[in-house]
């Protein structure tokens, strides 16, 4: 039986030299590998009491919404700045090369709902900080923080170390 890591395709030198890049694509059309990584993060809640999903765009809904369906559980998504037609919170937080701002609904957490935040990849942990922010300002608590993937050289589990992080898969570098 393939581990999810053999679905991963990883691509030296981009977008710069000295990266690999890890594409989840690879994952998604398989339909096998697709059905190990929903199956994967799953597994890291399974046990988990939580009251409802936050997935940050795009990746993030990819994988949350399955999760949310097979748990029955609803689906929230964080989405850059201007695309949810409601009222919005939002958090702008700092890129590598300026800022990026992101929104979710401001009906769309409940005060005291346990939240449970999904995203296809760590890497410096600002969209999910943001999205943490977010959720706390509206009254819900992060119980768990889940990724498929983690590059663990560009430290992201140290700006969430307050939090329950877990991912499928860690790679050593950036």
């Amino acid at each position: 039986m393939k581990k999810l890591e053999d679905y991963v395709r990883s691509i030296p030198d981009f977008p710069e030299e000295g990266i690999i890049f890890r594409d989840v694509t690879s994952i998604l059309q398989d339909a096998d590998g697709l059905a190990l990584a929903i199956d994967s993060l799953q597994d890291l809640i399974k046990d988990l009491d939580f009251d409802v999903i936050v997935g940050t765009e795009s990746r993030g809904f990819i994988f949350g919404v399955p999760l949310a369906y097979n748990l029955h559980k609803p689906f929230v998504p964080v989405r850059k700045k201007g695309k949810l037609p409601c009222e919005t919170i939002s958090r702008t937080y700092d890129l590598e090369y300026g800022t990026a701002t992101v929104e979710m609904h401001k009906d769309s957490i409940l005060p005291g709902q346990k939240v449970v935040i999904v995203d296809d990849l760590i890497a410096t942990g600002g969209t999910i900080e943001a999205s943490i922010a977010m959720v706390e300002a509206l009254g819900g608590e992060v119980v768990k923080v889940i990724f498929l993937m983690e590059l663990a050289g560009l430290k992201g589990r140290e700006r969430l170390k307050n939090y329950d992080v877990a991912s499928v898969i860690c790679y050593e570098g950036k």
